[in-house]
């Protein structure tokens, strides 16, 4: 168990970590609840809806990793099922800035790939900054998503986000964790790591540039984590596919010096790649961490 998350559990009301301190020191808690969890939480704790969020920050942001700002911040997003998802911003040494994850891609991505494919809302220790609300806006449902945030009262997203910019204004009508699979040709390969990648891709949202792209990185101990690739309307706010595997791979409690290798699949011929960023910020991890490439047709 990190030291972040037995520090965050003592910010917590002593109630509360009673109840969630088993769950959060299970070798196999994915820094989620339940909303079987959710309720007991609230039965146990009499904190209920946007006031147990709030309190449940710090365990989220204990998962950031900040080797640049060191300035750690949480999220946590709710599904439609009540389901809460975790998330934290994540750096990288020695790579542009560019590379960085922020704590609201993070719960969001990390609820994509556990399967959720509607937001209700997002709680957040800081004010998300334009890059964020822009990130969000490209979600299914963007227009009804709650923004929480510590001391306010609950805001719209397009309070924050006025006269937005997003996928219609361009003629685009899928929107991110809802797109359908891209019918990939995929069944022929036979690298379980890259196919993990090429799965990943097939789920990809990608409907600006056409390059669906997926990722999957493999720990030491055999455990797969993939991640596809989150475009935006507004090009720059774009998750590559190498930063939502990884994650995945940070929200189950796995450290970058656990990776043993790395899958990327993208489309072949197309206007943008990963391959040259994915390389360099793996490069910039851990250069002995092979990187395996390859490409797809439609």
């Amino acid at each position: 168990m990190r030291t972040a998350l037995t520090d965050a559990l003592t910010q917590l009301p002593d109630a509360l970590q009673r109840v969630v301190s088993d769950w959060i020191t299970d070798t196999n808690f994915g820094a989620t609840f339940s909303p079987e969890q959710v309720a007991k939480m609230e039965v146990e704790s009499g904190l209920s809806g946007a006031a147990l969020r709030l309190t449940l920050l710090p365990i989220a942001a204990a998962y950031a990793v900040t080797p640049i700002s060191t300035f750690n911040v949480g999220a946590i997003v709710r599904g439609e099922d009540g389901t809460l998802y975790l998330g934290a911003n994540i750096e990288f040494t020695g790579v542009q800035l560019g590379q960085t994850i922020h704590a609201e891609q993070c719960a969001i991505s990390h609820a994509w790939t556990k399967g959720a494919t509607r937001l209700t809302d997002i709680t957040i220790n800081y004010s998300p900054c334009g890059h964020c609300r822009q990130f969000m806006n490209e979600l299914n449902g963007a227009e009804s998503l709650t923004v929480q945030l510590p001391k306010m009262v609950p805001k719209l997203l397009h309070a924050y986000l006025p006269d937005s910019f997003g996928p219609a204004d361009l003629g685009v009508e899928s929107r991110l964790l809802t797109d359908e699979p891209h019918q990939l040709l995929t069944d022929d390969i036979d690298i379980p790591l890259l196919k993990a990648a090429a799965d990943a891709a097939n789920l990809s949202h990608a409907p600006y540039s056409g390059n669906y792209s997926g990722a999957a990185v493999e720990t030491n101990d055999g455990a797969f984590f993939s991640g596809m690739y989150a475009e935006n309307a507004a090009f720059n706010p774009s998750l590559p596919p190498l930063q939502v595997a990884l994650i995945a791979t940070n929200m189950a409690g796995y450290r970058w010096e656990e990776i043993r290798s790395v899958a990327l699949v993208e489309m072949a011929n197309s206007t943008v790649s990963h391959l040259a960023d994915t390389q360099a910020t793996l490069d910039a991890i851990d250069p002995d961490i092979p990187l395996v490439y390859s490409t797809l047709s439609a």
